[in-house]
This record gives C-alpha cells, sequence and structure tokens, in this order.
C-alpha cells in the first residue's frame, strides 16, 4: 500500500509550500495530496485513507478542529496520523486540538526542517 501525505489548507501559496517542502518523498514511493478546505479534506480521506494529514485549522466549510474529530472519533481512523498545522497557537487551541484527537500540534509559522523531521518520523522513512 503507497504511503501518502495529505494536506489541507484553504491558502494555495501554503499548500503549494508544503508540497515543495515534501516533494522528495515522493522519490521514497510518497504520494503527495492536497484539498482546498475541510470537506474536500475529508473527502479525500474517506476515499484515499492517507497515513499523514498536515491539516490546518481556521478554513472554511468544516474547520480542521471538525475535520479532525470527523475522522478520529466518529470514523475511528487511529492509524491516520493528523497534525494540525496553524497560526492558533494559544493554549486553548492546543487543547481544543488535543480534545479532537490530533496528534502533533504545529504552530505556523513553522520551521521547515521540524516539519521535514516530523513527516519523515511518521512516514518511517
Amino acid at each position: 500500500m503507497p504511503k501518502r501525505v495529505l494536506i489541507v489548507d484553504d491558502e494555495a501559496r501554503i499548500r503549494l509550500l508544503i508540497e515543495m517542502l515534501l516533494e522528495d518523498f515522493e522519490e521514497d514511493g510518497v504520494e503527495i495530496l492536497t484539498a482546498a478546505d475541510g470537506q474536500e479534506g475529508l473527502d479525500l480521506i474517506r476515499v484515499k485513507r492517507p497515513g499523514l494529514v498536515l491539516l490546518d485549522v481556521m478554513m472554511p466549510v468544516i474547520n480542521g478542529f471538525d475535520v479532525c474529530r470527523t475522522v478520529k472519533q466518529e470514523w475511528g481512523m487511529d492509524d491516520v496520523t493528523i497534525v494540525l498545522l496553524t497560526a492558533k497557537g494559544q493554549r486553548l487551541d492546543i487543547q481544543r486540538g488535543d480534545e479532537a484527537g490530533a496528534d502533533h500540534y504545529v504552530t505556523k509559522p513553522f520551521n521547515p526542517d521540524e516539519l521535514l523531521a516530523l513527516v519523515s518520523e511518521e512516514l518511517e522513512l
């Protein structure tokens, strides 16, 4: 089964930046998918079943907390690792991420090397 990473962010430039950051993983057989909002992200998670989701919180249609809660609590997809990647870095926001079932919480602006290390670790590369 191919390893898949899904990037869910409503800002096209952020999606592109992360996609470019992760492109070397494609040489290791990793498929990189993108979604522009929470609903599109949920649809891709249901169909493609990525192993790792880099998920923005503040998005139209469905926010990242609700996407995470749906995947982890309603669908019971514990094998999907969710990294909330957001500018919302207050203690209350981090607590909401934990309650939704997020595996990691990374605040923007993020350190590219740290994000690469996290993705590499989660994908076991």
